[in-house]
């Protein structure tokens, strides 16, 4: 039976190493066991090839807005439609999974009814197919350890929670800035288990470019994102990791302990309060500055 559920919208493979490093992430899912299935979703050019390829569903009938950008509202309800597992999971079509990830989303759902699994990804230069062989997770391992830097608590890309939430999410476009930030703070407004599992996963971003988008711009840029930004309530709700109620360590999720960048970042968030609107532009900056401080050390 299947337990997991790992859904994604991948960009065109039509660039030599978005294609490579593509088929790394999925081969990726493919080896975390039996009981979890992947699905890819979309009609982007090679997608229906390589979902054949790797005898993988492909559900290519997604909504889109006026751009052509798929809606991640439709992909979410293309997922759960097309899934009978209890926990789904959207992943981005760059990172790599360890075996890990099944086992952190089982003890969740011992502990939690309720629950939404985020964490801090690494970022990896990676510009070869990798062989799957039986040592491919010790040296991805060792390459993380080596060179792999963590990222910013500021963007999510991976998503585990159970099949009953997340029904309804608005019409935001999937690659840009904004929704991933919107579904911690739904999270949080919930009154679910946020869970940070930054400490107990290695989840792995192969670097890429930005060729793919319009102009070549960072997705920060594009009005798409503003567009988003709208739609999750304007920037008073772009929560992060760090926003998280609870973490993940060892083998059970507990309430988040004390951390100088959480504090910080729970002051960011009084500072955008709207009913801090004099206090917020003249904090704002500072806090921001002294939270990433704090994050890096």
């Amino acid at each position: 039976m299947t337990f997991l559920t790992i859904f994604t919208a991948p960009k065109p493979f039509l660039d030599t190493h978005i294609d490579t490093i593509q088929r790394n992430a999925i081969q990726s899912w493919q080896h975390l066991g039996d009981d979890v299935e992947v699905l890819l979703i979309g009609e982007e050019d090679g997608l229906a090839e390589v979902a054949q390829e790797y005898s993988l569903k492909h559900l290519p009938d997604v909504a889109r807005n006026e751009w052509g950008t798929p809606l991640v509202s439709s992909i979410f309800s293309l997922a759960r439609e097309a899934s009978k597992a209890p926990v789904l999971a959207y992943v981005n079509a760059d990172m790599l999974l360890m075996p890990e990830f099944v086992n952190v989303a089982r003890i969740t759902v011992e502990q939690s009814k309720e629950f939404l699994i985020v964490g801090r990804r690494w970022d990896l230069d990676l510009n070869e197919q990798l062989s799957f062989d039986d040592n491919w997770v010790s040296e991805l391992r060792n390459s993380v350890q080596t060179n792999g830097i963590l990222h910013a608590p500021a963007g999510s890309d991976y998503f585990i929670f159970p099949r009953t939430i997340f029904a309804d999410i608005p019409d935001f476009a999937i690659g840009r800035a904004g929704w991933d930030n919107w579904m911690i703070y739904q999270g949080l407004q919930k009154k679910w288990s946020v869970v940070d599992a930054t400490e107990s996963l290695v989840v792995i971003h192969q670097n890429h470019d930005y060729a793919h988008l319009p102009g070549g711009q960072m997705h920060y840029d594009l009005e798409e994102t503003q567009i988003n930004a709208e739609l999750g309530g304007g920037m008073q709700n772009m929560y992060m990791v760090l926003d998280a109620s609870h973490e993940f360590i060892g083998e059970s999720i507990r309430p988040v302990g004390f951390h100088p960048a959480r504090f910080v970042r729970k002051l960011e968030r009084i500072v955008y309060s709207p009913d801090q609107r004099g206090l917020r532009w003249l904090l704002i900056r500072q806090l921001r500055r002294l939270r990433r401080k704090l994050v890096s050390n």
